[in-house]
């Protein structure tokens, strides 16, 4: 699964890579910092470089939290492929310009017509994960089983809060409109004038922020609906039916 990438990164042996084998494993992980990532210092890469170590994989899980990978030790292929994702797109930004000059490849048919990236799309492929997870996290979406569910939440976030319509709108100033106080009941008298108008101001201010908090409760509501009337979700299981 990971043979294309390895391959692009010129790993010595792309095609018996063993992620299970730990000796080789951890050599790999000192190869692909040493060699491509290099996101310690030479002088920090010790512990990473003591294979033999009982303490290796604690240092292993800091380095994958130095460089914000979203999987855990764990999660050993998804970090793995995630790491060469890391180290294919470095390898691209260093050597940019040879890539740039590289004649463009001829299509096969120039007639045929582009397919759609997602009719075929894979979900178990540790690039999909990857990538949802990342958005995920950016997003501030809490995490699901099923990926689909994750994009979909996802898809739904961006269309209500961040196409550029959402996000004029947002910033749009908004103008208040005046308010006669004297049309609205307090209720209860301070014995001070001052302080009835005051208590009154209060009052609305209060009002208008529970109106907020309606608001959101309701696209929350409205988003958790989209997502489990998929006809695929058995939200009675609190899990998608397979």
């Amino acid at each position: 699964m990971f043979k294309r990438k390895l391959t692009a990164l010129d790993y010595h042996n792309p095609s018996a890579f063993d992620c299970k084998d730990e000796t080789e494993f951890r050599n790999f992980i000192v190869w692909l910092e040493d060699q491509k990532v290099r996101h310690y210092k030479i002088e920090d890469r010790g512990n990473l470089r003591n294979i033999p170590s009982s303490e290796w994989p604690k240092y292993f899980e800091k380095y994958l939290e130095d460089v914000t990978c979203p999987f855990s030790v764990q999660e050993r292929p998804e970090a793995i492929d995630w790491l060469l994702g890391l180290a294919v797109r470095l390898e691209y930004g260093d050597n940019v310009e040879k890539y740039r000059n590289c004649p463009p490849l001829e299509a096969a048919n120039n007639t045929q017509k582009p397919t759609d990236p997602l009719v075929n799309l894979d979900i178990s492929n540790p690039d999909f994960k990857a990538g949802v997870t990342a958005l995920s996290n950016l997003l501030q979406i809490q995490r699901h089983d099923d990926y689909l569910v994750m994009l979909k939440a996802i898809r739904i976030l961006i269309q209500d809060r961040l196409t550029p319509e959402c996000i004029a709108k947002a910033n749009q100033s908004k103008e208040g409109l005046p308010v006669a106080l004297d049309k609205h009941i307090l209720g209860f008298d301070t014995g001070d004038a001052a302080l009835n108008e005051a208590a009154q101001i209060l009052r609305l201010l209060h009002i208008e922020e529970l109106r907020e908090l309606q608001t959101k409760i309701n696209e929350a509501i409205v988003a958790v609906q989209a997502i489990i009337a998929d006809p695929k979700t058995d939200h009675r299981l609190g899990k998608v039916g397979r």
